[in-house]
């Protein structure tokens, strides 16, 4: 008996465990993606003299998704499931800092800088991410070196 098999349906979720890791890493380009438009979208509100920032909307659903599928892939694949979840609740952690940081740029006249933790974070969730799904192509080496 599967411990969640009553809250989560782990019987369906079994039939899309080979495509979640590839999700997860298309998420992630998403989101480094938005996260980009984001940071444009911030500039020109801040060169028309906006004081105070808002969020943009895809960055946040792009980043949602992509905790909510880290997660779902936690249920899959418990080991690498449970890396990439942290990843990425700390991508959002990281997101939420530095948007806070840039409204205060943005009030306080100061130069507008790029989210620089969040583009380390997003690195490291865009390398573990290719790692666990595009790990078939490197197999062969990995099991003739260990």
């Amino acid at each position: 008996m599967q411990p969640l098999q009553f809250v989560v349906p782990v019987g369906a979720l079994e039939a899309l465990e080979p495509y979640i890791a590839h999700v997860v890493l298309a998420l992630v380009l998403v989101n480094m993606l938005t996260r980009i438009r984001a940071h444009s979208v911030h500039a020109t509100q801040v060169e028309d003299g906006a004081d105070e920032l808002s969020r943009y909307l895809p960055h946040s659903l792009s980043m949602v998704a992509l905790v909510v599928v880290s997660f779902v892939f936690l249920i899959v694949e418990p080991h690498g499931g449970m890396v990439m979840s942290v990843i990425a609740v700390g991508l959002l952690l990281t997101d939420f800092f530095e948007f806070e940081s840039r409204q205060v740029e943005a009030r306080n006249d100061m130069t507008f800088e790029r989210p620089k933790g969040a583009v380390a974070a997003s690195l490291l969730a865009l390398l573990y991410a290719g790692y666990q799904s595009l790990f078939i192509f490197i197999e062969p080496v990995w099991n003739a070196i260990v």
